[in-house]
């Protein structure tokens, strides 16, 4: 496993070590000792499992009461995977990360609270495996426009399937400054 910074450091990826031998392979999802020197939570409340389908994208989606941290591994298929900083006094906030994540080439990311997160399907069907922080609370759930103009994510996908709430979530810079984070 190697644990290395993105060019928004606080979002981290995980390269995974493969174990291959004849009978198949070995993937090792969580290493508490690395994950703690990399400064990623070792304790988790939630964990969760997607099952996307071609050209479906999921995001941005955040919680502000109870802000989560997330873990994510794709089980099946690829991803482009993107981490949204809402940090409203950090340097970096309102850019993004994007990467690539397939089980083809085993890897995770960490997307610390404070970030909007989402992701595009690439290879489907794409199961997506990721550990929460906090719990889901439902009456907490925010985001923002996949499609913000300000934001100019370069998804991989120029007409995803959305949900009818993602459709229609705010702009980054329609977003009430309370619901933003403070660093």
């Amino acid at each position: 496993m190697r644990a290395t910074p993105t060019s928004i450091p606080e979002v981290i990826r995980i390269d995974l070590g493969v174990h291959t031998d004849a009978r198949g392979q070995f993937i090792r999802l969580f290493d508490s000792p690395v994950y703690g020197q990399a400064g990623i939570p070792v304790e988790f409340a939630q964990d969760n499992v997607s099952v996307s389908g071609p050209g479906v994208l999921r995001g941005l989606h955040y919680q502000h009461r109870s802000p989560q941290g997330k873990l994510l591994s794709v089980l099946q298929g690829s991803i482009y995977d993107v981490a949204v900083d809402l940090r409203e006094s950090s340097p970096t906030f309102g850019q993004w990360v994007g990467m690539v994540l397939s089980a083809a080439a085993p890897a995770q990311v960490w997307v610390p609270p404070g970030f909007a997160h989402g992701f595009c399907v690439i290879q489907a069907p794409a199961v997506v495996h990721y550990r929460c922080t906090t719990p889901y609370d439902p009456d907490d759930q925010r985001g923002v426009r996949w499609d913000d103009p300000d934001l100019a994510i370069e998804w991989p996908e120029r007409s995803p399937i959305v949900s009818e709430r993602d459709a229609v979530l705010p702009l980054i810079s329609d977003i009430d400054a309370s619901l933003l984070f403070r660093v």
